[in-house]
């Protein structure tokens, strides 16, 4: 930490970052108005000394309480306890956290610099039901034009003042961008914003929205869309909400509902200013007589600037010539510009500012703090590179039901998030209420998700996000997805029965989890042609285009993520050869037993049973 007088950068106001203040406080113990504060470990005679109390009369004390210490034996938190009880210290145990960790620090500001700061809102909803026309119409502007007033557009995140009050809304190109955030750790958003289309009503991408807005427990503002359409209906939009536990103030409960048409810029005021009210119920604060931290929005390598990063700041101000660590990268804020690349001298909470002046590209999701020096943001963005290297080479943060029985066998009371896809809504339905009855004291079933249609990278990106666990019934991903879910460590469990599926929640629940025999999926292949042959049946010529295929493997014929048959290969051809194997980048020839339905486009999965090891 860089001396500065009374902790300041130069004449500058701003406060010292709670992490580096406590991070370079090298005293372990204090006494505070009878507290006895410690941070650590602390042995008999240093905690005698900052008590004033002879070491041998503790000692004595412990000796008498069956506890045999010496001067430098290190105490535990009970014995602590129990001395400082006996002379009349009341005690606390603070814990230290290190500069790098700054995302673990929680900000305990002195309320009374606390200001007010804009909302954060995110714009969501299923396609077609008019996101871009609403962000359109609040900026005043043509997005499909590229400008803003004649002014380009430099940055996806923008702000609106509205009765003299400011929203900053945030650009995203779907609940992927958002949920992915999340899942490393950023929560920006403080309002969503759920648009539905008054003549269309709750669709996929409309449910799926309000899955991530429930999961980042933010509160959701319907902008019931399209009021000028002949067919609009906003009591049925309502009606089919409450499905999904959203339930509009006209209806008992607590969202607001807005009325607008976003081509006809109808009813933009109106919504605007709930957005306000909902802001103004959340009570959202900030000190910015602080130094700033908030989150990567997103980062690019401009061929003439170098790094450069969207930044959100979430507390505190950012000024140019500020030294900033932005996930494990460094440098100084050279220039900072708004949407419409005004040059900015200060970023106060809310605002998104895009910087110049890193070390290197972050990534979306990234929190970023200020400190003191530029050597102490090189140290520590050094020590975050280093940890975060550690961790993606020996942890997991996915659950999984080994988990979930392990934590159970020490007797933690545990909370499974669950995300169910299925063949059909009536499966998907039926697999959840079958879930849900398993609920117990010690362990619930939280069902994150229950939808009908193929594994997807977005529940993927859902599950991640969440700590969930992917089951599918009679639905399998593909293998980009199973390659995401590798990557993201989230846990597919795959069922063609539900009686097994619910065993298998149920054989974990009771700490009786064992399974010795696993699926394991060998390839896929893409069928590109069909040869009927009389004698044969239908012949598929495919392209392997994941992993391998063996001749003696069993396999299953998908369908837009569907199953549609299981079963083996009479015979697998390479070129004019019968082949055991067939590996990716190459075509074959394939005759499924019994199974001459095969259509161009569909998938062939082969996989084989495996005795998993303990």
């Amino acid at each position: 930490m860089a001396k500065n007088k009374n902790n300041r950068f130069n004449e500058q106001t701003r406060e010292v970052n709670v992490s580096t203040k406590v991070s370079a406080d090298k005293t372990k113990t204090k006494v505070n108005g009878g507290v006895f504060i410690y941070t650590g470990a602390i042995s008999t005679g240093e905690l005698a000394k900052s008590l004033n109390i002879p070491v041998g009369e503790i000692i004595k004390f412990l000796f008498l309480q069956g506890k045999m210490v010496t001067i430098n034996t290190i105490l535990d938190d009970e014995l602590i306890g129990l001395i400082c009880l006996q002379y009349d210290y009341d005690f606390q145990k603070k814990t230290v956290v290190a500069a790098e960790n700054f995302e673990d620090i929680e900000i305990n500001d002195d309320p009374s610099k606390l200001k007010p700061r804009p909302a954060v809102v995110t714009i969501m909803g299923h396609v077609d039901h008019g996101k871009t026309t609403l962000i359109d119409a609040i900026r005043n502007s043509n997005l499909t034009a590229g400008e803003v007033g004649g002014i380009s557009q430099e940055i996806g995140a923008y702000q609106k003042e509205v009765n003299g009050q400011k929203i900053t809304f945030i650009d995203t190109p779907g609940h992927e961008a958002f949920t992915a955030m999340r899942a490393r750790g950023a929560s920006v958003t403080d309002i969503v914003v759920l648009v539905v289309a008054a003549d269309d009503g709750v669709m996929p991408q409309t449910i799926e929205a309000i899955d991530h807005a429930k999961a980042a427990k933010v509160p959701i503002i319907v902008a019931i869309n399209k009021m000028d359409k002949p067919g609009a209906d906003p009591e049925r939009v309502k009606t089919e909400l409450m499905q999904h536990d959203v339930i509009a103030e006209d209806y008992g409960g607590d969202v607001m509902c807005v009325e607008i048409s976003a081509k006809m810029k109808k009813n933009i005021d109106a919504l605007l200013e709930t957005i306000l009210v909902v802001a103004e119920m959340g009570e959202l604060k900030a000190n910015p007589d602080r130094y700033a931290l908030g989150t990567v929005l997103e980062a690019k390598l401009d061929r003439n600037e170098g790094p450069k990063a969207t930044l959100l700041i979430q507390n505190g101000t950012l000024r140019e010539g500020d030294y900033l660590v932005v996930g494990t990268s460094y440098g100084k804020a050279r220039r900072m510009t708004n949407e419409f690349k005004k040059v900015l001298q200060v970023a106060t909470p809310s605002t998104p500012v895009s910087v110049i002046g890193l070390s290197e590209v972050p990534l979306a999701g990234d929190r970023f703090m200020a400190f003191a020096d530029e050597s102490e943001a090189r140290l520590i963005a050094t020590k975050r590179k280093q940890i975060k290297d550690a961790k993606e080479k020996s942890q997991s943060s996915a659950a999984s039901l080994e988990d979930l029985f392990n934590r159970i066998h020490e007797g933690e009371t545990q909370t499974i998030n669950i995300i169910v896809k299925a063949d059909s809504t009536g499966s998907a339905e039926a697999v959840k209420s079958s879930l849900e009855k398993l609920n117990n004291e010690q362990v619930k079933i939280n069902i994150v998700r229950a939808t009908s249609g193929a594994i997807t990278e977005s529940d993927v990106l859902l599950a991640s996000a969440s700590n969930a666990i992917i089951y599918g019934f009679n639905v399998r991903p593909d293998a980009r997805t199973r390659a995401k879910a590798e990557e993201d460590h989230i846990e597919i469990r795959l069922h063609r029965i539900i009686y097994a599926l619910i065993e298998e929640i149920q054989a974990a629940m009771k700490g009786m989890l064992a399974p010795t025999i696993e699926e394991k999926v060998t390839g896929q292949a893409e069928v590109r042609r069909l040869f009927k042959v009389s004698k044969l049946g239908t012949i598929a010529g495919c392209m392997v285009t994941d992993g391998f295929i063996k001749a003696h493997n069993p396999v299953r014929v998908l369908r837009d993520g569907l199953i549609v048959y299981e079963g083996k290969l009479t015979s697998l051809q390479r070129e004019k050869d019968q082949a055991k194997e067939v590996k990716a980048g190459f075509e074959c020839g394939m005759l499924i037993e019994n199974f001459n339905d095969v259509k161009e486009g569909d998938i062939v999965e082969g996989y084989e049973m495996v005795e998993k090891r303990d």
